[in-house]
């Protein structure tokens, strides 16, 4: 994982971004974490203070879950050149950024809510002065069951992946903890809750400051 090292970034803007806050939405595979992304962002769609980042990843849309911006290869490392990226990282042999206008939105007090990953925290969170991490959580069982219904390992190598999956240190980035294994209402309105509940806080301090 990358992050713009210097104490300014492209815009030349100081580090770290002030105004509202970046929320990374983080969960292992089959954890639902696209489904209940996409169930918040219909929820809020009407919110002018809160927008939900298209990351860039070289991968195409094509029946890809997630509502990416699908690059090249050669066009996310011309763009990572060009510094239009705000964090990159690689992971599962693709590379994902985030879009450097998102410092804008952030800096005139919105919330972001982004599609995360546990590889990417520490360079968030060192970018961001108002930084917040959900975790979407299921039972084994229920990740199994979902990694299977994608069709793309068999049973065995989907519980051996489990099984060498790194557990997540929630309490270290202070993350709200959403479990994911019963109906997809549930953890949605969880999940719009908590983002709401992270929005009104920085929209409070961001009037605040301007005073």
């Amino acid at each position: 994982m990358s992050v713009d090292a210097d104490p300014a970034d492209a815009s030349g803007q100081s580090l770290p971004v002030t105004g509202g806050a970046f929320v990374a939405v983080v969960g292992p595979s089959g954890a639902g974490k696209d489904t209940l992304l996409n169930y918040a962002r219909q929820a809020l769609a009407r919110d002018e203070g809160v927008f939900f980042v298209r990351r860039m990843i070289t991968r195409p849309a094509d029946s890809a879950p997630e509502h990416h911006l699908p690059v090249t290869e050669a066009e996310f490392e011309k763009m990572k050149a060009a510094g239009r990226f705000a964090v990159t990282w690689p992971a599962h042999n693709r590379h994902y950024g985030v879009p450097l206008s998102v410092d804008d939105e952030i800096r005139n007090g919105h919330t972001a809510v982004c599609n995360g990953s546990r590889a990417a925290l520490e360079g968030l969170q060192a970018r961001y002065a108002n930084f917040a991490v959900i975790s979407i959580s299921a039972r084994r069982d229920v990740l199994a069951d979902r990694l299977a219904a994608r069709g793309r390992e068999n049973r065995n190598e989907i519980l051996a992946r489990l099984e060498r999956s790194a557990p997540f240190d929630a309490a270290h980035f202070g993350a709200l903890q959403i479990e994911n294994s019963g109906a997809i209402a549930t953890a949605g309105d969880a999940l719009v809750a908590a983002i709401c509940a992270i929005a009104e806080r920085n929209e409070s301090v961001h009037q605040g400051d301007r005073r």
